[in-house]
C-alpha cells in the first residue's frame, strides 16, 4: 500500500519533468533531469520507465503521423528523382560558373587591394583633415588678426587675440606653430599700444590746431561735435587701453595732455585786444576745446568725469576774466567794446549750453560795461567839441515852415508865442542845441546796445541807461561846455547864446527822460527810478558863462580904460566926456541890446558888474600912485566923464532895475569927483552935455556943487553923512594932489589975498583930514 502510494506521488512529478523537458530549451534540461536522481530511491526508475511509455506513445503518434503522410513521401521522393538530372546539370554549371568567377575574382581582388590601400590612405587624409580642421580656425583667426593689424582696427585685433588665448590655443597646444604663435602676441599688443597712443597724439593735435574752427561752428550752433571731429581714435585708445587693463593710464596720459593744451588755449595774443577777430579766436578756441571735452565726457565712461571737468573750467575761466579785464582795458573804441559784449555774450550762452556755470562771465560784463560808457563818452566828449567848433552861435534863422518843421522834429521846442509869430523868424537857440540833443540820444541808443542779452530786467537796464546819460550830461558835456566857455576866442555874443542853448538843453531834459521812459517802459514814478541831472549840469554851465561874461566884459572895459589919456594938469575943462568913454559907452549899450535874450537877473547882473567895475577902474586911474599932481581942470574934466557914466546908469541899459540902483555904481566915483579945495564962483553951461530937460540940468548942476569941507568933518562916521562913501585916505589923496598943483600953478598966490587964503583952506583941511587918517589908524 504503501508503495502504492509513493507510485501515485511520483507520477505526476514525472509526467512534469517530461512535459518539462518537451517544452524546454536542451540547454535547460540537465538541471530537469538532476531533480530526477535528487527524489526519492527507485525514482530513476520510475522515471525510466515513465520516459519508456512516453516514448512508445510518441512513437506510435509518429507512426500514426507517417501513415498519414506516407503518400507525400513517396510523392516527393518520386519529384526528387525526376529533379536528380536538373540537379546534376545544375551542379555542371555551378562548378563552371564558380571557376569563372574564380577567373574574373583575380582582377577583382587586385583591384580590392588597391581599394583597401586607397582606404587606408583615405584614412590618413580623414585624420590629417580633422586635424587640420582643428588647426584650420587658428591660422584663420590668426590671419584674422593680420588683417585687423593691418587694418588698423586694433581694438577688434585685441578682441581676436583673447579669444586666440582662450579658445583657439589650447586646442592645438602641442603644435610648434602654436607656441610661435602664443609667443608674438605680446608683441603685438605693445605694438597696438604705440599705435592707439600715436593716433591719439595726432588726434590730440589736430583737435588743438581746429579748435577755433570747432568753437566757432559751436557758437553758431549749426552742427554737433560729432559732425565735426573724428573721435575714433579716442575711442579705440581707451578701448584699447581697457582691454589691456591699463585704463588708469591712458586716462592720466588724456588729462594731462588736455591740461597743457587748455593753458595753451587760454593763452592770448599780445595784440589781441586791437581787432575784434583776436577776441573771436580766442573765444572760439576756448569754447572748442570745453566743447570736445563735454562730449569725452558724455561718450566715454570715466575717461573723464564731471569733476574733472568742473575744476579744468574754473581754472579756465578765472584765466579769462583776468585776460579779457587786461586786455579791454586798452580798448578805446566803443564799437570794439561792444563787439566784445557780444562776443562773450555768445561765448557765455554756448558753454552754457553745455553745462558750464558763467555767472562770473556776466559780472565781468558789468566791469566792461563800465569801461563801454568810458569809451562812449570819450568818443562823444570829441562828438559834442566838433558841434561847439561848427557852431555860429547865432539864432537858427527859418523862413518857412519846412524848415520850421525840420528844427523841430530835431529838437522838442515848444513856445505858443514863437508859433504864432510869422516867416521869417529864429530860433532862440543856435544850431549846436538839436545837434546836441540829437547826439544825446544817439548816446542812449549806444548805451542801451550793451544792455541787449545781458538777461536784465527792464528795471535794471533803464537805471543803466540813466546812470550812463547822468555820466554824459554831468562829465562830458559839462566838461566841454565848461572848455568851450574858457577858450579866448569866445566872444561875449557867443558866451550870450551859450547860457541861452544851455537854458533850452536843460528845458529838453524831461523829454530825454520820456525817451528813456519809452524805451524801457519803467515809469518815472517808480520809486528807485534815478533821474537825469541836467538841470545842476546846465546851470552850473551857465553860471561859468555868467561868471565869463562878467571877465570878458571887465577885460573890454578895462581896454577901453587903458585907452584914456587924461591931461591932469590942464587948466580948464574940454567941455564935453572924453572920447573913450564914450566910445565905451556906446560899446555898453549895443551888448546889453544883445543881453535881452537872457535871463533878466544875469543880464541885470552883468550891467551891474560893469558899471561897478567901470567905477572901480575910473576910481584907480584917480588914485593912480604914480599920479602926483591932479588940476582943477583934469578934476573938472573927469568930473564930465562921471556925469556920462551916471547918465548911461540912468538910462536903464537893461530893465529891471529899481530906482537909482543902477546908479549906486558910481556913488563913490560921485563923491569923490566932487571935491573942491575952494567954492568956485559959478559954474559952465552945461547945455553942451545935452540934457534934454531943466530937471537934468539943475541934476547936473548940483553934481558940480563944491564940498562943504566943514560938513565932511563933521558928519563923518554919521549914517546920515552927505559924503558917507568918501573915505578920508581917498579925500586926504586927492586933496595933496590938488594942493601940489595948485602951488605949482600960482607962483604969485603969496602976493594975492585971495589966494593966500585958498591956500591956507587947504592947508587947514589936510592938515584935519591927515590927524583924522591917523586917528583911524591908531583906533585900527
Amino acid at each position: 500500500m504503501a508503495e502504492n502510494s509513493e507510485g501515485l506521488g511520483t507520477v505526476p512529478e514525472h509526467e512534469r519533468i517530461l512535459q518539462e523537458i518537451e517544452s524546454t530549451d536542451t540547454a535547460c534540461v540537465g538541471p530537469t533531469l538532476r531533480s530526477v536522481y535528487d527524489d526519492q530511491p527507485n525514482a530513476h526508475k520510475k522515471f525510466m520507465e515513465k520516459l519508456d511509455a512516453c516514448i512508445r506513445n510518441h512513437d506510435k503518434e509518429i507512426e500514426k503521423m507517417c501513415n498519414f503522410h506516407h503518400q507525400g513521401f513517396v510523392d516527393a521522393i518520386t519529384e526528387l528523382l525526376k529533379v536528380r538530372t536538373d540537379a546534376e546539370k545544375l551542379k555542371v554549371q555551378v562548378t563552371d560558373t564558380n571557376r569563372r568567377f574564380q577567373d574574373a575574382g583575380k582582377e577583382v581582388i587586385i583591384q580590392t587591394e588597391d581599394i583597401i590601400r586607397c582606404r587606408i590612405q583615405q584614412r590618413n587624409i580623414t585624420t590629417v583633415v580633422e586635424k587640420l580642421q582643428l588647426c584650420l580656425p587658428v591660422l584663420e583667426m590668426y590671419s584674422k588678426l593680420k588683417e585687423q593689424m593691418t587694418a588698423k582696427r586694433y581694438y577688434s585685433a585685441l578682441k581676436t587675440m583673447e579669444q586666440l588665448e582662450n579658445v583657439y590655443f589650447p586646442r592645438v597646444s602641442q603644435y610648434r606653430f602654436c607656441q610661435l604663435m602664443i609667443e608674438n602676441l605680446p608683441k603685438l599688443r605693445e605694438d597696438i599700444k604705440e599705435i592707439s597712443m600715436s593716433d591719439l597724439k595726432d588726434f590730440l593735435e589736430s583737435i588743438r590746431k581746429h579748435s577755433d574752427k570747432i568753437g566757432e561752428t559751436a557758437m553758431k550752433q549749426i552742427l554737433t561735435v560729432q559732425d565735426l571731429v573724428d573721435f575714433s581714435p579716442v575711442y579705440r585708445c581707451l578701448h584699447i587701453y581697457s582691454v589691456l587693463g591699463d585704463e588708469e593710464t591712458f586716462e592720466n596720459y588724456y588729462r594731462k595732455q588736455r591740461k597743457k593744451q587748455a593753458r595753451l588755449v587760454l593763452q592770448p595774443q599780445s595784440n589781441m585786444h586791437e581787432t575784434v577777430d583776436g577776441y573771436r579766436r580766442y573765444f572760439t578756441q576756448i569754447v572748442g576745446f570745453f566743447v570736445v571735452e563735454d562730449h569725452i565726457l558724455h561718450v566715454t565712461q570715466g575717461l573723464v568725469t564731471r569733476a574733472y571737468t568742473d575744476e579744468l573750467w574754473n581754472m579756465a575761466l578765472s584765466k579769462i576774466i583776468a585776460v579779457l579785464r587786461a586786455h579791454s582795458s586798452y580798448c578805446t573804441d566803443p564799437d570794439l567794446v561792444l563787439e566784445l559784449k557780444n562776443l562773450i555774450v555768445i561765448f557765455a550762452d554756448t558753454l552754457q549750453g553745455y553745462g558750464f556755470p558763467v555767472n562770473r562771465l556776466f559780472d565781468l560784463l558789468f566791469e566792461i560795461r563800465d569801461q563801454y560808457n568810458e569809451t562812449l563818452l570819450k568818443k562823444w566828449a570829441g562828438v559834442f567839441r566838433d558841434i561847439f567848433e561848427e557852431d555860429n552861435y547865432s539864432p537858427i534863422p527859418i523862413v518857412n515852415e519846412e524848415e520850421y518843421k525840420a528844427v523841430i522834429s530835431k529838437f522838442p521846442f515848444q513856445d505858443p508865442d514863437f508859433e504864432k509869430q510869422s516867416f521869417p523868424k529864429k530860433f532862440p537857440m543856435s544850431q549846436s542845441v538839436p545837434h546836441i540833443y540829437i547826439q544825446v540820444k544817439e548816446f542812449i541808443y549806444a548805451s542801451l546796445k550793451f544792455s541787449e542779452s545781458l538777461h536784465r530786467s527792464s528795471t535794471e537796464i533803464d537805471d543803466m541807461l540813466r546812470k550812463s546819460t547822468n555820466l554824459l550830461l554831468t562829465r562830458t558835456l559839462s566838461s566841454c561846455l565848461l572848455n568851450l566857455i574858457r577858450k579866448p576866442h569866445i566872444g561875449l555874443t557867443e558866451l550870450v547864446q551859450i547860457i541861452i542853448n544851455t537854458t533850452h538843453l536843460e528845458q529838453a531834459c524831461k523829454y530825454l527822460e520820456d525817451f528813456i521812459t519809452n524805451i524801457t517802459n519803467i515809469s518815472q514814478e517808480t520809486v528807485h527810478t534815478t533821474r537825469l541831472y541836467g538841470l545842476s549840469t546846465f546851470k552850473d554851465a551857465r553860471h561859468a558863462a555868467e561868471g565869463e561874461i562878467y571877465t570878458k566884459l571887465n577885460q573890454k572895459i578895462d581896454e577901453f580904460v587903458q585907452l584914456a589919456d587924461y591931461d591932469w594938469t590942464m587948466s580948464e575943462p574940454d567941455g564935453r566926456a572924453s572920447g573913450y568913454l564914450m566910445d565905451l559907452i556906446n560899446f555898453l549899450r549895443s551888448i546889453f541890446q544883445v543881453f535881452t535874450h537872457l535871463p533878466g537877473k544875469v543880464a541885470q547882473t552883468a550891467c551891474m558888474s560893469a558899471c561897478q567895475h567901470l567905477s572901480t577902474s575910473l576910481m584907480q586911474m584917480l588914485l593912480d600912485s604914480e599920479l602926483k599932481q591932479i588940476s582943477m581942470g583934469a578934476v573938472q574934466q573927469f568930473n564930465l566923464d562921471v556925469i556920462q557914466c551916471e547918465l548911461f546908469a540912468s538910462s536903464e541899459p537893461v530893465p529891471g532895475f529899481q530906482g537909482d540902483t543902477l546908479q549906486l555904481a558910481f556913488i563913490d566915483l560921485r563923491q569923490v569927483s566932487r571935491i573942491r579945495p575952494w567954492a568956485e564962483g559959478g559954474a559952465k553951461p552945461l547945455s553942451h552935455l545935452g540934457c534934454p530937460d531943466q530937471t537934468t540940468f539943475k541934476k547936473l548942476l548940483d553934481l558940480f556943487m563944491v564940498w562943504d569941507w566943514s560938513t565932511y568933518l563933521a558928519d563923518y562916521g554919521q549914517p546920515a553923512s552927505k559924503y558917507l562913501r568918501v573915505n578920508p585916505n581917498t579925500a586926504l589923496t586927492l586933496l595933496e594932489k590938488m594942493k601940489d598943483t595948485s602951488k605949482k600953478n600960482n607962483i604969485f598966490a603969496q602976493f594975492r589975498k585971495n589966494d593966500r587964503d585958498k591956500q591956507k583952506l587947504i592947508e587947514t583941511v589936510v592938515k584935519q583930514l591927515r590927524s583924522l587918517v591917523n586917528g583911524m589908524s591908531q583906533h585900527t
